[in-house]
């Protein structure tokens, strides 16, 4: 019978354990990076409307759109941000029926885009009832109540 002979390996071994700890803690950091950014990503959400053209007899082929944003308390008008709350929509010298009647003026030239948040559906609909009786025509786009909203404007060459 033949005998086994044993090996022995003279390296010493290595113990890696402290290398795995390091590697493990730097991995952890980097998932709670990740973590921390994407919240305040999600946080910091912007919206763009941007008017686009639509084929050859599109509606805004020929027209410039105007903007106004729906919100639970009122309506904001774009460009220049004015506020006008809900019970004053209807008034006869409110900016909202100010805009209405120059774009009916102008309902060859010009329609509504309706930037609608979440928590401001009411105020749309009280708006739409507006807008359906000048008989102008109107986009609309709902947003989230958290977003920023910014307004591309966008000029019809005449």
């Amino acid at each position: 019978m033949r005998k086994r002979r044993r090996r022995h390996n003279s390296q010493p071994s290595q113990d890696l354990e402290s290398f795995l700890d390091i590697l493990t803690c730097t991995i952890g950091i980097f998932i709670l990076m990740i973590i921390i950014m994407t919240t305040q990503a999600v946080n910091q959400q912007e919206v763009t409307i941007v008017a686009k053209t639509e084929g050859e007899n599109g509606v805004n082929k020929s027209k410039n759109p105007r903007y106004i944003e729906c919100r639970s308390n009122g309506v904001i008008l774009y460009p220049g941000e004015e506020f006008v709350s809900q019970e004053n929509l209807n008034a006869p010298n409110s900016a909202v029926t100010k805009l209405i009647a120059e774009i009916q003026k102008n309902r060859d030239r010009e329609y509504l885009i309706v930037a609608v948040r979440s928590n401001g559906i009411d105020t749309f609909k009280l708006v739409r009832n507006l807008v359906e009786r000048a008989e102008i025509d109107i986009g609309y786009e709902p947003i989230d109540a958290n977003w920023q909203l910014k307004i591309e404007e966008t000029a019809v060459k005449p």
